[in-house]
């Protein structure tokens, strides 16, 4: 392709312009051997006819020459960040390879390179950052932050192209991403002109309507507004010139973003918002007189003009983490308005307008990132931690969220977003903190984990040894850090657990002479409903799982294994019936037979006091949770809901002979209130051998009576016969066996 057909008149007119402004602003950053390769590499990908313009047309060298502008102008960021910029397309195009770019302009050129590939990687996917692409987006500019400076300056420059275009739907996608990801990221790092220009654009382009009805109301009240802020602002110039004072001043209306989210808020016209009017005061302030500078002229604004406490914003005393510093104040001017005064130096109005790029040059780089710094590393936590599902949410919370300042009892200041609890700020101070958390104490007032903290607050966290980590934790702290290290806590305790888990299940099985084989177990683990592993040891150690149960299930799984067993048939729940007595023997037929006798060792088992099971009764027993083994008749109260719910866990069971032992029996008699009745009652059970009589309860009404009777016995055989003698007695209308 000829480079005729490749630019339009206009965008060659254009390009050749940005080429030397850029070689003009570089000339002590880039070599001219620099560009030499650079022009050389566009040439080559044009020709090849590689380079294709994106969604909305735009010409991807020109895009790229823009972009690279607004990096110098407003970011200001080094050599190889100018260059991955101007490379960007040739190299996503795969024009030229890496090897060749590290060759020949060095290492770093690449690693931004390679970072902006994989964010284009997402994008040709989707034309918006979707949830499952933005975990691999995080990995990315948690790498390298020049990495993010360049997509929101690429993104600024494509907001500012597509006014004009044609494809709405693509334009729509693009502003959407603009104002829920690239200003808030402008906004932490202190790109506070990008920021608001990328909430503007969004705007304009999402909500039409309402971005120029606000425009237009601006544009009618202009002249009004100018005269108003010199107004203002003269006699302040007045009294800042009479305390020799070095200054400029700017002022200036809030952005239509800003404007249209105070309407939202306040539900107000434009005309109804009061504080529409700002301005800025900048000192040229010797760098150990700064602060004391910028209090004088608050003391002088603040003596003319009536201030609002509660709109008073102080980053002087505690700047925020992005660096940004500024005394803010909002007075009531004349005419009753508003108006918002921020006061700050050159160097401070430098960083709030360039951010990191700004701070970087007065602190150096490597103390400059401050608590940007520690936001990426929370970043990168969080990732190692596989925090997927909730990393979007939480990472846009990061980002927008203000901040909090606390202090401990020695005084030292911790930032947090607002809305931190008490366990975010243990967590923030240590993982052994945090995890030991029970409360704090606010002064002389005791505190909850879920209290909130407001600036100021000093804070004492109070601690345990005995406590741990819990799973709904996580729904009291808000900060990344805190969620990951709790996350953490909770699988290093879960880890711990099931190492027990594991040594009780292999315990048990010593106790009962079974051979650990590791096959068998997976199987009886798969049979048992578990497709992890750790859920079933998990399982275990939580008790939910009775380690008993599992034995069952283990030699169940052994004896089908040596072919000695024939698994069960599933059927599905419609086909589902209640045993009844006549199939009772094929329900339990693929366990094995617990034989009830006196000299029964190594399982605990106990008769049901439900029921009182006693020789001669059809009988089953019932695993509990402790891993003892109930013995319930078949014919007890409770046996359909044990059957119907806890099937897996009843086993066979039989009566090995006449143990000689007796057991409690209670039965229930109703008859006629005579007198002598429960003479006669007791003088049979008297008469019978060998059969004592622990309880009698009678209570009559309206000529009846009904009587709980308890005796001992030791087999139906002299149930049956003393229920029949009961019937006998001259009254007694009904006796059965509760």
């Amino acid at each position: 392709m000829q480079l005729q057909e490749f630019f339009t008149s206009q965008e060659h007119d254009e390009m050749l312009d940005l080429q030397r402004q850029l070689m003009q602003e570089t000339a002590g950053v880039l070599t001219e051997e620099d560009a030499r390769r650079v022009h050389q590499h566009l040439i080559m990908a044009i020709e090849s006819g590689e380079l294709q313009r994106d969604a909305f047309g735009l010409n991807p060298v020109v895009n790229d020459l823009q972009t690279t502008m607004i990096v110098l102008h407003e970011i200001g960021v080094s050599r190889s960040a100018i260059l991955g910029v101007l490379l960007s397309s040739v190299v996503l195009a795969d024009c030229v390879s890496a090897a060749t770019i590290e060759r020949e302009f060095g290492e770093e050129v690449t690693v931004i390179l390679h970072g902006m590939r994989h964010i284009r990687e997402l994008y040709s996917k989707s034309s918006t950052i979707e949830t499952e692409n933005f975990r691999s987006l995080l990995v990315t500019f948690a790498e390298d932050m020049r990495v993010i400076l360049i997509m929101i300056a690429n993104r600024v420059n494509i907001m500012r192209q597509i006014k004009d275009t044609a494809n709405l739907e693509a334009q729509r996608q693009v502003s959407t991403e603009a104002a829920c990801l690239y200003a808030p990221l402008a906004h932490k790092l202190g790109l506070y002109k990008l920021k608001s220009e990328l909430e503007d654009l969004s705007l304009k382009y999402l909500e039409h309507d309402a971005y120029y009805h606000i425009k237009e109301k601006l544009n009618e009240t202009k002249a009004s507004r100018d005269i108003y802020i010199k107004s203002f602002i003269h006699p302040i110039e007045e009294k800042l010139a009479a305390a020799r004072l070095k200054f400029h001043i700017k002022g200036r209306t809030k952005s239509i973003h800003s404007i249209w989210q105070k309407m939202k808020k306040q539900k107000v016209d434009v005309d109804g918002v009061f504080d529409l009017f700002a301005i800025r005061i900048i000192l040229d302030s010797q760098p150990d007189k700064e602060k004391q500078d910028c209090w004088q002229v608050f003391s002088i604004i603040t003596d003319m003009y009536q201030s609002n406490p509660k709109r008073m914003r102080d980053w002087l005393s505690v700047p925020k983490s992005n660096g940004y510093e500024s005394l803010h104040i909002t007075v009531l001017g004349p005419a009753q308005k508003w108006v918002e005064v921020q006061i700050r130096t050159e160097r401070m109005d430098d960083i709030a307008e360039h951010g990191l790029a700004a701070h970087w040059r007065y602190k150096g780089i490597k103390s400059g990132q401050g608590g940007v710094d520690e936001w990426l590393a929370g970043i990168r936590s969080a990732l190692e931690a596989g925090d997927d599902m909730q990393m979007m949410d939480q990472f846009r919370l990061d980002l927008v969220e203000d901040e909090v300042f606390v202090f401990t009892p020695k005084g030292d200041l911790h930032k947090l977003p607002m809305g931190a609890t008490v366990l975010d700020f243990a967590y923030s101070i240590h993982t052994r903190v945090g995890d030991r958390c029970i409360g704090a104490k606010i002064g002389a007032r005791n505190v909850t984990l879920k209290h909130k903290l407001q600036s100021g607050d000093q804070v004492e966290i109070l601690t345990n040894n005995s406590q741990t980590p819990k799973q709904d934790w996580l729904n009291i702290v808000t900060t990344g850090k805190a969620r990951t290290k709790i996350r953490q806590s909770l699988k290093e305790m879960q880890a711990g657990q099931m190492g027990l888990a594991k040594e009780l299940l292999e315990r048990k099985m010593k106790n009962r002479k079974l051979e650990m084989d590791e096959p068998t177990l997976m199987h009886t683990i798969k049979r048992l409903g578990y497709k992890i592993v750790s859920d079933f040891y998990k399982a275990i150690a939580e008790e939910k799982l009775d380690v008993n149960e599992v034995l069952e299930a283990y030699v169940a799984q052994q004896r089908h294994d040596k072919g000695e067993d024939t698994p069960a048939v599933t059927r599905s729940a419609a086909e589902f019936e209640l045993p009844t007595e006549d199939v009772k023997k094929k329900y339990y037929a693929s366990d094995d037979v617990m034989v009830i006798d006196q000299n029964l060792k190594g399982i605990d088992f106990q008769l049901a006091r439900c029921c009182n099971p006693i020789y001669g009764d059809e009988v089953f027993g019932f695993v509990t949770t402790g891993g003892g083994i109930k013995i319930h008749r078949c014919a007890c109260p409770n046996a359909h809901q044990l059957r119907e719910r806890f099937g897996y866990r009843i086993v066979r069971a039989r009566w090995a002979g006449k143990r000689g032992s007796q057991y409690p029996i209670t039965l229930h008699i109703v008859g006629n209130d005579d007198m002598g009745i429960v003479n006669n009652i007791t003088s049979i059970i008297s008469k019978e051998e060998k059969m004592l009589m622990r309880s009698i309860s009678i209570d009559s009404h309206d000529g009846l009576f009904s009587g709980q009777l308890t005796v001992m016995l030791e087999d139906t055989s002299r149930l049956q016969q003393l229920i029949r003698k009961l019937k006998t007695v001259k009254g007694v209308k009904n006796v059965t066996r509760s």
